[in-house]
């Protein structure tokens, strides 16, 4: 194996990283004035760029929008060709050219100022021909690519996307977004499951609960368990939870060889039984599983007045994705 290039790469990250710490220091007013004119905008941030500016640009309209700032990407050669239709006076067009000389996005502003929106450019040098229509540019303050030859974008783009990341930070952090609403817009991810569902979320309920009388017989209780699947049931009168009977109680009963004919629900069940409310979050529910002395894999889900309202298994609850 060829042995040799860790210190090339070394160097890249170092003067990529250095570009980055550069950028933090330079920050100031304009930055300040970006992240302002983002916060009071009634209309969305539209991203545009082509080539390896594009792709930031791209990044950076998902991380504003995932972030609480309405976002789309615009693609600066399909934007003269129709998508400038996507603009409104209301919105703010985030453009990325490092040299500030790009075509395609030269040729835009006139026509996205006509329209009646704010430009926002960040580039790598000022003056451009960019930087002399926006009405703001952000400097990146990069001079020179880690590329040898100082030809492929890489400390460039490097500092695009982390000025663009600082920017939707900024303005998030200044909207109060937090947790809860970054779960909203990623439901189907595990931060959105843990934070937003709840144990009536996963319980079972309806069909699937495991519901027998104070006066069932073992049988019927043992049928009742295997039916729905679960591995226990809930002995209630008139919608209360009386008790609680697990498969393992009812084996252990059978092993002891007790006649059980006369035996019922209400001679076998436990009447001190742990439950949990339904609003409560499900990771804390699972919370609860594993940190409880007793290992067991059902929780009777009751109302304050200690109504069922459903069964809260382990294995539902594995299965949700809240890890």
């Amino acid at each position: 194996m060829t042995k040799g290039h860790a210190p090339v790469g070394r160097e890249v990250l170092q003067s990529e990283g250095q570009a980055i710490l550069d950028l933090a220091a330079a920050l100031g007013d304009r930055f300040d004035q970006a992240c302002e004119w983002i916060l009071k905008s009634e209309g969305r941030v539209l991203c545009c760029g082509v080539g390896k500016s594009g792709h930031i640009a791209r990044k950076t309209s998902g991380t504003l929008s995932s972030t609480g700032t309405p976002s789309a990407f615009l693609h600066a050669a399909e934007a003269v060709h129709g998508d400038l239709g996507m603009v409104t006076h209301k919105d703010i067009v985030l453009l990325y050219s490092h040299s500030g000389e790009t075509d395609e996005i030269v040729k835009l502003f006139p026509a996205i100022h006509s329209i009646g929106a704010r430009t926002i450019l960040i580039s790598g040098r000022e003056p451009s021909s960019a930087s002399r229509q926006a009405h703001l540019t952000l400097l990146t303050e990069v001079t020179e690519e880690a590329c040898p030859n100082n030809l492929a974008p890489t400390t460039s783009t490097t500092a695009m996307l982390a000025l663009s990341d600082a920017l939707a930070v900024a303005v998030m952090s200044a909207r109060g977004f937090g947790r809860e609403d970054f779960a909203r817009f990623h439901p189907a991810g595990a931060l959105g499951r843990r934070l937003l569902l709840t144990v009536a979320d996963v319980m079972r309920q309806g069909e699937d609960l495991p519901i027998v009388g104070l006066e069932a017989s073992l049988i019927e209780v043992l049928q009742t368990i295997t039916q729905v699947g679960a591995g226990a049931a809930c002995v209630v009168e008139e919608g209360r939870l009386m008790g609680f009977i697990s498969d393992g109680d009812l084996r252990r009963h059978f092993l002891v060889g007790t006649a059980s004919d006369s035996v019922r629900a209400r001679d076998l069940m436990k009447v001190e039984v742990t439950t949990i409310p339904g609003d409560l979050l499900a990771v804390e529910a699972l919370e609860i599983f594993q940190n409880h002395p007793i290992r067991f894999g059902e929780m009777p889900v009751v109302d304050s007045d200690g109504r069922l309202l459903g069964l809260l298994m382990l294995k539902d609850l594995l299965r949700s994705g809240i890890l």
